[in-house]
This record gives structure tokens, sequence and C-alpha cells, in this order.
């Protein structure tokens, strides 16, 4: 038998078992998109399919990640609260989503925070440094890029004296964005003390991994299970793989009842890659009223059943009235996030959409390109920031809801990356928030439907090629 002929039966053969298998796991246009790369492609595609096709985790690792011991610690600490710290009163609107956010990610709206919003690297490093430096008995960083850098080593250095100090220091880094660290500066962290782990380890096998490109996106410090630090930036220099763009990122800095579940997240995410419990009461010390903000916590990822996040960002746009504001460096919108937003122009809502000039992904880019023309046919102010890179991910809703986080407004963010976003709700925190995003928009041009419709055709060709691949990026 000539191996021609065996070559092309075993590309029918992939081609007519893939409908099942992708038809099965798959979304209707992300299936499309596989069957399509399969069809032309059947043994690349085929192997591209094993490596990241899946969307979800293996359900070992799901219930690694469902820790009782914690939330049940969690609760006996937040009892001794007031009342109307722990079930802080809301309008009808903030109320509702306060209620969905709960169901979605499975932590409760908690009062009487206190929090400040960092929008420069070396201001928001210089204050962790401190931070850590003042710790008494443990320090938790969980950063999706930890790098062998400037900032990578003068935080690493902060470790190292707090461990000298006798102060517990763990280190949760994603294996891809921090691979660099893991060569050189992770074992000099590991001698000097420092509890250092790889989230998600990649491996050829994986036992341990759904596909090899589900990360955790996440960005998370905790000093004595007091202060947390969360939101877009990266324990990396601000110049992080460019040579003339500053990132500009959001980091919100608090205190309160609200680091208890914030402390809840880092201790899940340790325990599904170390099996260590961190469930010892000096972990979760009785919460205290810093200050009169209400904030609720959504972490998301693929052990959810359903896309949280996603879900969230849909139902908050669509409770709208007046003036939606988002900023993300990575726009690559799903249909019910583009028919929110079409949604709430048509019913006078104005939106504002931030993106940068210049991205750092190139396919990634291609693909937001693409998108840019039916958003400003919708009646979507799209912006494009010109100073640096606009890497901070943040959406406020009328005067009421204000969101800070590490998740973009992508497919990948709704649906793959493990990510935590932060709510707070009230018109003081909004418009604290607002402020930051307005001077975004001052440095920001704001795109015609006429400007972008000049565009050169062979540029225009190109987005909507990559716009193709977007349920796959």
């Amino acid at each position: 038998m000539s191996w021609t002929l065996v070559y092309y039966a075993s590309e029918w053969l992939i081609r007519i078992l893939a409908v099942p298998l992708v038809l099965r796991r798959r979304g209707p246009a992300t299936a499309t998109s596989w069957l399509l790369v399969i069809f032309f492609l059947p043994w690349p595609g085929i192997i591209l399919y094993a490596l990241i096709g899946e969307n979800r985790l293996p359900r070992r690792r799901i219930r690694l990640r469902a820790v009782e011991a914690t939330r049940e610690r969690i609760e006996q600490r937040l009892k001794a609260l007031a009342p109307h710290i722990v079930s802080p009163e809301l309008s009808r609107e903030q109320a509702t989503l306060v209620q969905l956010v709960q169901r979605l990610g499975d932590k409760p709206i908690l009062g009487g925070n206190h929090g400040e919003v960092f929008t420069h690297t070396k201001e928001m490093i210089d204050r962790l440094v401190e931070d850590i430096d003042r710790a008494t008995d443990h320090v938790h960083l969980l950063f999706y890029i930890f790098a062998d850098d400037g900032t990578g080593r003068r935080v690493a250095e902060a470790l190292a004296r707090a461990v000298e100090r006798g102060v517990t220091c763990r280190v949760l880094a994603d294996d891809v964005g921090s691979w660099r660290l893991f060569k050189r500066l992770g074992p000099e962290m590991r001698r000097q003390g420092i509890e250092l782990h790889a989230a998600l380890p990649v491996s050829i096998f994986r036992r341990r991994l759904a596909r090899i490109d589900l990360r955790n996106h996440r960005k998370l410090a905790i000093m004595d299970g007091k202060i947390a630090y969360t939101g877009s930036q990266n324990i990396v220099d601000a110049n992080y793989g460019t040579k003339d763009l500053v990132w500009h990122d959001m980091v919100t800095r608090t205190t309160g009842p609200i680091v208890l579940q914030l402390q809840g997240v880092f201790v899940e995410d340790w325990y599904a890659e170390t099996r260590e419990l961190l469930d010892e009461e000096r972990y979760f010390p009785d919460p205290h009223v810093t200050g009169e903000i209400m904030v609720q916590s959504l972490p998301s990822g693929p052990n959810f059943p359903t896309g949280n996040y996603q879900r969230m960002v849909v139902a908050a746009i669509y409770a709208a009235t007046e003036r939606v504001i988002i900023t993300s460096p990575y726009l690559v919108p799903d249909s019910p996030f583009m028919q929110a937003m079409e949604t709430a122009v048509l019913r006078g809502v104005r939106v504002d959409v931030i993106v940068p000039q210049r991205c750092d992904q190139v396919l990634v880019g291609a693909a937001a390109r693409a998108y840019y023309e039916a958003l400003l046919e919708a009646g979507v102010r799209l912006h494009l920031h010109g100073d640096g890179l606009l890497h901070s991910k943040t959406m406020s809703i009328d005067r009421s809801v204000a969101l800070v986080g590490s998740g973009n407004f992508d497919i990948r963010s709704f649906y793959l990356n493990f990510e935590l976003n932060m709510l707070a709700y009230g018109p003081r925190v909004t418009e604290a928030l607002r402020m930051a995003q307005n001077e975004y928009l001052r440095e920001s041009h704001e795109l015609t439907l006429e400007e972008w419709r000049g565009r050169k055709y062979h540029l225009r060709l190109l987005d909507n090629m990559a716009k193709l691949m977007s349920p796959l990026l």
C-alpha cells in the first residue's frame, strides 16, 4: 500500500473524527474556526487542538481549587463584623449586580474598606516594597509576570529581607509569563528561603493541565492578611518588552474585610499547585473596618462552569443608564459583549472604549482592529491612547460601579485565563476611577468612522484575516 494513500486516508479520518469531538466541547463560532483549521491542515490542526483546543480543566484540578476549609475560615472571621459591613445597604441597580457577581464567583460584597489607586509602576512598586518591609508574619505574591529585571530583583530583595526577619514569604508565578524568573532569579530566591512555585506548569504530558495556554493571569499581593494589592500591574519594569513604550497600569491597594476574600483566592491557587493548605488563623486575622468602600471580588477561570467574568461585564453594561467607560489593551469581543455595547448605545447610553494605539501583541492587535468598524458603526466612541502602552483593565458604569482588575475585554480573559477583578460600588469610588479614565481620554485620539474606513485595503484585509482567528486567541 502506498504511504501517500495512507497519509490521505489519515487526513480524512482526522476530519471526520474532529467534527463530533470539537462540536461536543466548543460553542458554534469557536467550533467553526477549529473545524476550518483542521479541515485545511488536518495533522497540524489536530496537534494544535490537542495543545490549546480545550478550555476546561480536568476534574481533578477543579477539585483542588475548591478549598472549603478556607471559605469556612473566612465566614467565621466575618461573623464578628457588624451587619452593615457584611450586608451593606445598596441601591436596587447595585443589588442586582451584586447578587449576580456573588452567584458567579461565590464572593459576597463587603463594606468597611479603604482603597488607594496607583497608575504609575514606580509609585506602586515603591509602596509594595514598603509594605513588604513592614510585614511581620507573611507575604503572599501571585503574579502572571515576575520578571528577572530591576523591578523583579528589587521585590525579591525585599522578600529576602523579610525572610531574615522571620516572615514567611510565598510566591506563585505563572510558568509561561514568568519563565525567565525560573532560570536564574528563582533559584536565588529559593536559596534565600523564599517559597517559590510555578502556577500551571507546562508539561508535554500535561497530566495536570488540559491545555498548555490556560494561564494564571492574576496579579495579587497580600501582607499579613491585612493589606492587598490587585490590578493589572505585574512585577516588571515599566518598559517591559519594548524599547520606546512605557506601560500604563492601574492597581488598587486595599485594607479592610475584603482582604480576607483575596487571601482566599491566593490560598486556593497555592493549594492547587503545592497541595499545602494554608488554613491557620494567622492567615485570616480578624478583619477591621478601615474605610467606607463597598467592594466585591470576582475570581474567574476555567474552573468555573460558566464564563463568569464575561457574564458580569455584559450584565453591567445592560444595567447602565448614562455612561460606560472601558479601558483595555486587548479588545477582542465575543457576540454577547458586542451586542451589549450596541444595545447600550441604542438606549442612549454613551459608551467610550479606550485602547492603545500600538499593541504589543501583533495577532491580537490585528484581530481587535477588525472590530473597530462595527463598533464605530454602532455608535461606540473609540479612543486610541497614544502615550505609551495602555495596559489598565477598567470599567465604570454610570456613577455606581467601578471595576479594576487583571481581566482584558477579550475572549481569552472571558473564558480561558484565571483572572481576578475587583468591583467597588458607590459614586465616590466610581468618580475616583473616572478621574484616571478621563486622563487616559485626554491622552487619546478619538477615531472616526470616516478615518478608519480610509485605511489602505491591504491593512483591512490583514486585520480581517486575523479576525477569523479571534475565537482561537
